[in-house]
């Protein structure tokens, strides 16, 4: 392996989630956050069971334990059912760049659960990354809004430029990722506990395997929101939609499939913290093609709020 491995790796998860997200937020658009759930959580459960299978012979990990399995369905619930469901719904209402950015409250998120579920403390650096990644937000949605009163004259005040529902989904999806993310981590320490890699093989099938089981778990909750809100038609549609299928399969492909299982895999061969601040860079990376690609118009004002934020995500791991 290369000296550089686990940063390449790290760098092709970044580039994997700026497409997913350009593509889930057509998708989000076109169908709905459920159905887009629900199918590609779908597809990413055939991709990994196809790929276990060619590997290991079972498309689902049958020695990973029970206590593996408790604690990475719950990741899947967490991180997948309340936080894709609010980060797909923040792709509705604010699109997927604005939504990506709420992402950084991820580490901050992880952090604080850390803490409760680990033990783990939290440096000085990464309280001061939490209040970076706050502000870098806050420089990308607060600004002026004005309203005119009956004598023609406009008042201008500070107060936020997104719509409140855009910001909750955000926040929302930022929370859940992190929290889902040191479920997961407990998952896979049960996992190695249970089933302990023998090979070079064996630390690169666990990644892919702990992302199947929060698949399994992440479509069982969405499919129980489907039958509660008997939106199984709707799911039917948004099958038979060509062009709707594509962006859920090219998204899935990238995202749960490549983007999730590579990023699991990027801190077996580099630092944890370089790896997740590589990582971080989506927010930055899906300006550019936002704009080419949805025409948004951007401000020197909020990219300077994800570079801030970004900043402030990186702090959590030096």
């Amino acid at each position: 392996m290369n000296q550089y491995t686990g940063e390449i790796i790290s760098l092709i998860v970044a580039v994997s989630w700026t497409i997913t997200a350009l593509c889930f937020e057509y998708a989000s658009k076109k169908a709905g956050a459920l159905s887009l759930n629900i199918i590609r959580l779908a597809m990413a459960m055939l991709m990994l069971g196809a790929a276990l299978f060619a590997v290991t012979g079972s498309p689902v990990p049958v020695n990973a334990g029970a206590e593996a399995w408790l604690w990475l369905a719950l990741s899947g619930l967490v991180g997948y059912v309340f936080g894709d469901f609010c980060l797909f719904n923040s792709y509705v209402v604010i699109g997927s760049r604005l939504g990506q950015l709420f992402m950084t409250l991820a580490p901050p998120s992880a952090a604080i659960a850390g803490y409760f579920l680990l033990g783990q403390k939290m440096s000085v650096t990464a309280i001061a990354g939490m209040l970076v990644c706050i502000t870098g937000i806050g420089i990308t949605i607060l600004g002026r809004t004005g309203s005119g009163n009956e004598d023609g004259h406009h008042t201008h005040r500070l107060g936020i430029s997104i719509p409140l529902k855009g910001v909750l989904f955000g926040a929302g999806a930022g929370i859940g990722q992190g929290i889902g993310l040191v479920l997961s981590k407990i998952g896979m320490n049960h996992y190695i506990e249970a089933a302990p890699p023998q090979t070079a093989l064996d630390s690169i099938v666990i990644p892919f395997a702990s992302t199947q089981v929060r698949a399994i778990a992440g479509l069982a909750g969405f499919l129980t929101i489907m039958f509660i809100q008997k939106a199984g038609r709707n799911l039917l549609g948004s099958i038979k939609d060509g062009k709707f299928m594509g962006a859920a399969a090219a998204g899935t492909f990238f995202g749960p499939f490549l983007g999730v299982s590579l990023s699991l895999l990027a801190v077996n061969y580099t630092e944890a913290g370089i790896a997740s601040t590589i990582m971080a860079l989506t927010p930055i990376l899906i300006i550019l093609p936002s704009k080419l690609i949805y025409k948004e118009k951007i401000t020197a004002r909020q990219v300077i709020g994800a570079i801030v934020s970004v900043i402030g995500a990186s702090l959590f791991f030096i």
